[in-house]
């Protein structure tokens, strides 16, 4: 037998729940959101969920940061990808970046991987979980200095993802960095 999650582990997925419930529906009157809750109570009590480990703070200032950042980079990584298709066309050069993150956190890695993915000119490939290493398809990077280049850009999103919402234990490892741009060893370059 699993061992229980609290309800403050529970909480977020549960509220997560039903909020999703109600888009779905496109209902949030109060008679909607509370059956939706009761599924959301049923669905983390009867199924196996691993327990998101929470860093129990978010800080708003540095998320309002990383969605201006994010939405920047969307708009820049765009126009890059649309200059790309219409300059090279089929000649352009692709590679395979492995970045290996600082957090083991499964919610820091999957949120960076997921912010890697929605900008466009770079793709997760690979997440290896048990060495925190994303593998990342870029358009345009045919040298180890545009790989080092995509690296210092993944560990920045993670690095805004930490101040917002990370534990205590991963803010102290990236105050303490002695710099921001990845070490080149134990990471594997562009292949």
């Amino acid at each position: 037998m699993r061992k229980r999650n609290s309800l403050r582990q529970e909480l977020p997925l549960i509220i997560w729940l039903v909020i999703v419930w109600g888009a779905l529906w496109s209902d949030f009157s109060v008679g909607n959101l509370l059956f939706g809750a009761l599924i959301a109570v049923g669905i983390t009590q009867l199924l196996y969920l691993p327990p998101v480990e929470l860093g129990g703070r978010f800080n708003v200032l540095h998320g309002a940061g990383l969605t201006l950042n994010f939405l920047y980079q969307v708009v820049a990584g765009s126009i890059e990808v649309a200059y790309l298709a219409l300059a090279k066309g089929p000649r352009l050069q692709n590679s395979v970046v492995a970045v290996r993150l600082r957090s083991s956190s499964d919610l820091v890695v999957t949120a960076t991987g997921h912010i890697i993915s929605l900008i466009p000119g770079s793709l997760v490939v690979e997440v290896d979980r048990s060495t925190s290493t994303l593998y990342l398809h870029c358009i345009n990077v045919v040298s180890e200095d545009g790989a080092d280049a995509m690296r210092a850009t993944v560990r920045r999103i993670e690095s805004r993802l930490i101040k917002t919402m990370g534990s205590k234990q991963e803010l102290e490892l990236i105050r303490n960095e002695p710099d921001q741009h990845p070490a080149r060893s134990g990471e594997e370059g562009a292949s």
